[in-house]
């Protein structure tokens, strides 16, 4: 984890940015979380450990993150962008409109058949997204619908 901070720590300096502990403690919390995280939630999980870290130094190291290709901003429709990294591989999100819960699954069918139609139609994808919104198990299994 140290290596991948301090690589995205260099090209910081390299575009002409500063070096800054409040900067590598957001980005080390963000890559530790492993899961889709508001600014919300971040800020909350950083203020446990320095208090003096703010929403708005969140915010601006995620949006650079984003910018700089090593984290996704998401909206899955509950109001809230999510950050999540992209340092691991390729996945796509099933997002349970009841609880909110977001399921990371691969399926290399979907993959293929996703490149089988950009190439029928001429098409050079640049990136593609999967989201498929429904209830999760659990959700079903209670029968809770309408309950967010």
């Amino acid at each position: 984890m140290k290596a991948v901070i301090d690589g995205i720590e260099a090209r910081i300096l390299m575009e002409g940015g500063k070096r800054s502990r409040s900067r590598f403690i957001v980005i080390e919390t963000f890559f530790k979380a492993k899961i889709h995280v508001t600014v919300d939630e971040l800020t909350s999980a950083i203020r446990k450990k320095n208090p003096r870290i703010g929403a708005a130094t969140v915010y601006r190291t995620l949006k650079l993150l984003v910018r700089m290709g090593y984290a996704q901003e998401l909206d899955f429709g509950d109001g809230s962008k999510r950050y999540e990294s992209n340092l691991s591989a390729h996945h796509d999100h099933l997002v349970c409109t009841e609880c909110g819960d977001v399921i990371e699954f691969k399926d290399p069918e979907i993959e293929k058949l996703q490149d089988l139609v950009t190439r029928r139609h001429g098409f050079m994808p640049e990136a593609h997204r999967l989201d498929i919104f429904g209830r999760c198990r659990l959700c079903v299994s209670s029968g809770t619908a309408g309950a967010r």
